[in-house]
């Protein structure tokens, strides 16, 4: 390992403590999050919304206008909360994964520990990174301030999961929202299930808000109201479709609610005021440095947010930032940004739909119905795109378009716009050293020995700029680049060569004619993924006699035995994709084991979730 690097990294985890010095009273910190909801609250002018808790308390505090997830869904998210970093410079983008940390690299409870506070965390935990021991005092139901040395600070979260996406479609309900009351966004269909779906979600929120209202009335009996610093927020967007899962607006915005007790005003930002509204753009990765300002810590350098408020406040930043990569079995690649109006949307697989087969998402009624009108060609335009290829760029003005359904990309008066949320964007993903552009299994396999996060700062083992400008041109969908992308075919970078098979791939019958001889040799490529998505392209639109080629390939990497259970998800979505043509392979795909060896058990059931869909579509 480099000592360089390692040394680097230890001058960035010293924190520098202020508090250490100063004899002033520290705040007490209260979390309160809750899950899958968006800012549906009263306060923030919804009028079907009933959340007396969370209105008052932001009666007595400020309401941040913009806070975006970064992630719309909860572990990823969750793994940049706890970090401070976002999660595809870590490596734990993908949904359920678990992935290691440097050496000495905490997450913030440590440090907040280290300075004195008594942290718990009452109870989801759900992150992809491991965890090291001495993260929390105490993480259970029972966790509680209460459990606390006499005098001692504190920091405290209490999660509730009653507007979890499993709840908003759990039977029989105690209807008390009217779905006649409820707004159906355009891209939904209006029919009686997804207004019941909208209507119960309502529910659910106020749930929430009862249990955040239950915690603050603890707060009040101990005496600590105006002691403590109180957050309430979600951890992503609706548990909708086409809210959780996209990084959209609509799946990362979620409420916050930020209170600082009189004692502690000098701790706010300066826009601070009761009952106000900060329009200063905010996000998850900003968070575990702003506790640790509020804290009288100065974050470490390796933390990429930027505290809003304590003596760190960094001060109001222009962009926010959001991430899709694998969700449960399916595999997918946006990243998008938000300014203060206009949201930008970039798609590296825009030959897949949005709404892919995730088998939990199809637990919701709204979605069965939503995909059952989409399939009888029933659905409007706007309800039509969930289910429809996606363009590699997309552009909404959310002042004009609150929905996201009018893309505005090939719009000449926006092209400006376009142009520089584009660059933004590029230059994120270089100077975060995304690793969304590695196959999943390829990141583990080059980060043997060290970590991702290391791995992924050693240009040597992550070429990121190359990278990143292959998949840029191989899912621009431009004809043009065929000829580009069949030289890639041969540079020395597996991951280069990965997504010149793939920008082949996605240009169908014309990107398989101009490279079949150089496709059929790439199915004996070193690298598994290049294999896979070579063998897809053959057996998808190549000649007749490659189907069987390309087969041959994909069953052989579609057992977790001979692949492992990460790269073996990859090439069962490519059998998939094929639809009937994978139907002569149907023997081989009846025997193929489900299990195989994972690097942690959260990701051992997806490979069985694909062969139980993909079995389900077979011939008897």
């Amino acid at each position: 390992m480099n000592r360089t690097f390692l040394l680097t990294l230890w001058m960035a985890l010293a924190p520098t403590v202020l508090c250490a010095a100063d004899p002033a009273p520290r705040p007490n910190i209260l979390w309160l999050t809750s899950e899958d909801h968006g800012p549906h609250m009263g306060c923030y002018g919804d009028k079907v919304a009933s959340t007396p808790n969370v209105d008052a308390l932001a009666k007595r505090g400020m309401r941040y206008r913009v806070c975006w997830s970064n992630a719309p869904v909860c572990a990823v998210a969750r793994t940049t909360l706890i970090t401070g970093v976002e999660s595809p410079s870590i490596g734990g983008q993908h949904m359920r994964s678990m992935v290691p940390l440097p050496s000495g690299m905490q997450l913030y409870p440590a440090l907040l520990r280290e300075a004195g506070y008594y942290c718990t965390n009452n109870v989801k935990e759900d992150y992809n990174v491991t965890k090291p021991a001495n993260t929390w005092d105490a993480s259970s139901n029972k966790a509680h301030w209460r459990n606390r040395k006499s005098g001692q600070p504190f920091f405290a979260i209490f999660n509730s999961n009653k507007s979890h996406e499993s709840q908003l479609r759990k039977r029989p309900h105690d209807a008390k929202c009217d779905p006649k009351a409820v707004r159906i966004p355009e891209y939904h269909p209006d029919t009686p299930e997804v207004r019941r779906d909208w209507a119960q979600y309502y529910d659910q929120v106020s749930a929430a808000d009862a249990d955040a209202g239950r915690v603050l009335k603890q707060l009040a009996e101990d005496g600590l109201s105006e002691e403590t610093i109180v957050f309430y927020y979600a951890d992503h967007g609706s548990g909708m479709p086409r809210n959780k899962r996209f990084p959209c607006d609509s799946g990362l915005h979620v409420p916050l609610v930020v209170y600082y007790p009189e004692k502690f005003r000098h701790l706010a930002p300066p826009e601070y005021k009761a009952g106000g509204e900060s329009e200063r753009l905010v996000s998850f990765v900003d968070f575990a440095p702003t506790l640790l300002s509020l804290a009288g810590i100065k974050p470490p350098a390796w933390m990429q947010g930027h505290a809003f408020a304590g003596p760190f406040d960094a001060g109001p930043q222009t962009y926010v930032f959001g991430f899709r990569d694998r969700m449960d079995e399916r595999y997918d690649l946006i990243r998008s940004v938000r300014d203060e109006r206009y949201v930008y949307v970039r798609n590296y697989l825009p030959h897949l739909p949005y709404g892919q087969h995730v088998a939990y998402m199809f637990e919701t009624p709204t979605t069965q119905v939503w995909k059952r009108l989409h399939d009888a060609g029933k659905l409007t335009p706007a309800q039509a795109i969930f289910w429809n290829k996606k363009p590699p760029e997309e552009l909404y003005d959310l002042r004009a378009d609150r929905d996201e359904v009018r893309n505005l990309a090939n719009s000449p008066e926006h092209q400006e716009i376009l142009k520089r949320l584009r660059a933004v964007h590029e230059q994120h993903v270089l100077q975060t050293r995304d690793m969304g552009f590695l196959p999943e299994a390829e990141m583990h396999a080059r980060a043997k020995g060290s970590t991702p996060y290391e791995m992924a700062r050693d240009d040597a083992r992550y070429p990121i700029a190359k990278i990143h400008a292959a998949a840029a041109l191989a899912s621009s969908l431009d004809p043009k680049a065929a000829p580009e992308l069949v030289k890639l075919l041969n540079d020395q970078d597996s991951a280069v060569r990965y997504w010149a098979a793939m920008g082949l791939l996605m240009r169908e019958q014309a990107g398989v004619a101009a490279a079949r001889e150089q496709l059929l040799a790439a199915l004996r490529d070193d690298s598994p993924d290049v294999r896979i998505a070579a063998a897809q392209a053959l057996a998808q639109y190549g000649q007749p006699a490659d189907l069987s080629e390309g087969l041959a390939v994909l069953t052989k990497l579609s057992s977790p035995v001979e692949n492992g259970a990460i790269g073996c998800i990859a090439a069962l979505n490519a059998l998939d994709a094929l639809g009937t043509k994978a139907h002569s392979a149907a023997d081989t795909i009846k025997q193929l084991p489900t299990k195989g060896d994972a690097p942690h058990p959260r990701f051992a059931d997806y490979a069985g979730r694909l062969l139980q869909d993909l079995r389900g579509k077979l011939p008897p």
